[in-house]
Order: structure tokens, then C-alpha cells, then sequence
């Protein structure tokens, strides 16, 4: 059985995102490991030093991984440290470049089978959204390739930002029957190790099907 994903709006590590505690809960372990990856040019360390904050408040340390570039994620420290991870988190930042780093590499193989073998996985904004497949392009909000650890399933974050015109054109694009899933700030869609889901934090979650809302019921 999977453990608990996470796919979090944006605004981590912050006032709201209680939520946390019950995914370290969860994940059993008293260390998050954190990838800055899609922020390594948007100052990873900046990232970091909000996931250490936040976590000490809820009696957790933080071990970040300096996977910024693509062959970090070949280095089998760092594979061996995601493998080993109870609780991965990826930072936001942008979810292209967080793509070309790690789709097909050994840090996203051990990454899957960590969430495989009962690890909890959490991503905000970009971090969330490229785990889905089809991802949404922040450069115009159609669709492109995500890395796929939910396929046929897509997210909008931050998604009281944007505008009911961008939101309708990129849920209009969406294939039929493929719910796209919108998630403000501070706000997490969980998904349990058995398929389950639930809405936690500040905002609501919004799920589309054909143009049309939906309950979470529909979600992979």
C-alpha cells in the first residue's frame, strides 16, 4: 500500500498548513527530507530555511538534498537518502525545470518506490504539480508531460490567483473524463494509502469533470 500524498496549492511551510503535523504523524519518522529542486533559481536556500522553521514547530528536523541540477539526482547519496526518506517534500519553484531534473533518474525511481513502500509525499505548487499527468504549463496553462506518480489527473495551484477566464480555458483543454483538480494557497488535497481523499487547510479544493464540478470521489 502507497502512504499519503500531499499535493498542496503553494504558500508551504506556513501559517495554514497544519496539515503537516498529521502527515509527519503519518509518516512515523521525526526528519522531512526536502527537495528545493524546483527553486534552484529562485534561491533554494530561502526554501529550505521556511521548511526548518516550520518543521521545528512540530518537532521534526529537516534534511535538505541539493539535487538543483540533473545530475544531482544521479548522485547515489542522494538516492540513497530519498530511498531511506519516511516524509519527502518538494519545494515550489518551477515545475519544468523540476521535471528535466528528475524525470527518468535514479533520485524519481527511488522517490516512487519510497511512496510505494508506505512513505508519505508532499509537493507544493510546482512540487505538486508535476507529480500528476498531465501537468498544467504555468506559461499558458495547457497541458504538457508531468512525471506521472498520479496519472490522468491534473492541478491547478494557487488557484484562487488565477482567473475564472484561465481557469475555464485549461479546464476546457483537459481530456475527457480526466479531472483537473484546483488548490489555493495554504490548502492540500491528501490523498490516503488507499485511494482515499480529503481537503485540508485554509482554502477550498475545486474538482472539474468535463467542464463540470465534481466530489473528490472522481480522483485516481
Amino acid at each position: 500500500m502507497s502512504g499519503p500524498l500531499a499535493l498542496v496549492g503553494g504558500q508551504a511551510w506556513s501559517d495554514g498548513c497544519e496539515f503537516d503535523k498529521d502527515l509527519l504523524a503519518a509518516s512515523g519518522a521525526t526528519e522531512v527530507v526536502v527537495l528545493p529542486t524546483a527553486a534552484a533559481y529562485e534561491s533554494p536556500a530561502t526554501r529550505v530555511a521556511a521548511a526548518e522553521t516550520w518543521f521545528s514547530g512540530l518537532g521534526a528536523e529537516v534534511r535538505s538534498l541539493s539535487v538543483l541540477a540533473r545530475p544531482d539526482a544521479f548522485e547515489q547519496e542522494h538516492v540513497d537518502a530519498i530511498a531511506a526518506a519516511r516524509f519527502v517534500y518538494l519545494s515550489g519553484g518551477s515545475p519544468l525545470h523540476l521535471r528535466s531534473v528528475l524525470k527518468e533518474t535514479p533520485a524519481w525511481e527511488a522517490l516512487c518506490q519510497a511512496w510505494e513502500s508506505g512513505a508519505v509525499i508532499a509537493g507544493s505548487s510546482a512540487g505538486a504539480m508535476v507529480l500528476t499527468d498531465p501537468m498544467v504549463d504555468p506559461r499558458g496553462g495547457a497541458f504538457t508531460l508531468g512525471l506521472g506518480l498520479l496519472p490522468q489527473l491534473a492541478l491547478i495551484c494557487h488557484y484562487e490567483d488565477w482567473s475564472v477566464d484561465k481557469a475555464h480555458r485549461t479546464i476546457s483543454l483537459a481530456p475527457k473524463g480526466m479531472p483537473v483538480l484546483g488548490v489555493p494557497n495554504r490548502t492540500a488535497a491528501i490523498r490516503d494509502g488507499e485511494g482515499g481523499w480529503r481537503v485540508a487547510g485554509a482554502g477550498q479544493v475545486k474538482v472539474f469533470v468535463d467542464g463540470a464540478e465534481a466530489s473528490l470521489d472522481v480522483l485516481p
